[in-house]
C-alpha cells in the first residue's frame, strides 16, 4: 500500500494540515496511506485556531498523534514531502533522505513553506498578523492538495 509522510517542525501546523487535507480529498477506498511527523515535536497542544479552521473545513485532528520522524518512519514511507528547506536539510543531514518540497510536488516550485515564526518575525506581539498568517497557510495547504494529487504519479506508483 502506497504511503505518503509529511514532515514540518512540530507536526501541529503544516505538516497536520496537509495530512488531514490529503486524507479529506481521497476517495475512502484509496489505498494511499497518508501521515505526518516533525524534526522536533516537542509536546505541545495543538492551537486552538488550528483546530477549528480543521474542524470547519470538515476535517477531524482530534485524533492526531504528534511524532518526531525516524528512520524507521521514513524507510516504511514511499513518498516524504518536506514543508520546507529546514526539514529538506534535516531529513537529508541526519537520514540522508532526500525529500521534494511540499510546493515542488504541488506546484513544480522549489520554494518553502514557511512557519508563522519565520514569515511573521513579530509573531509573539503581532498576534493578529501571526493568525492571520497560520489561516492563510492552511488556506494554501487545502488548495494545493488537488495539484499534489494531479502531480502524484511523477513521485509515487499508485497502483
Amino acid at each position: 500500500m502506497p504511503s505518503i509522510l509529511f514532515v514540518c517542525t512540530g507536526n501541529i501546523f503544516r505538516s497536520m494540515t496537509a495530512e488531514y487535507a490529503l486524507k479529506a480529498m481521497l476517495d475512502p477506498r484509496s489505498p494511499i496511506r497518508v501521515s505526518s511527523a516533525g524534526t522536533v515535536a516537542i509536546p505541545q497542544e495543538m492551537h486552538p485556531d488550528v483546530r477549528a479552521y480543521l474542524v470547519q473545513r470538515g476535517m477531524d485532528p482530534s485524533h492526531h498523534q504528534q511524532r518526531k520522524v525516524s528512520a524507521e518512519l521514513l524507510h516504511a514511507t514511499d513518498l516524504v514531502i518536506a514543508m520546507s528547506t529546514e526539514h529538506q536539510s534535516f531529513l537529508f543531514g541526519t537520514f540522508q533522505y532526500h525529500a521534494p518540497l511540499f510546493n515542488e510536488v504541488c506546484h513544480g516550485r522549489s520554494e518553502p513553506l514557511l512557519d508563522v515564526w519565520e514569515a511573521i518575525p513579530t509573531w509573539e506581539t503581532d498576534l493578529e498578523a501571526a493568525r492571520h498568517y497560520a489561516f492563510h497557510v492552511m488556506e494554501y495547504i487545502c488548495a494545493s492538495i488537488p495539484g499534489l494529487l494531479r502531480n502524484l504519479g511523477t513521485y509515487l506508483k499508485v497502483e
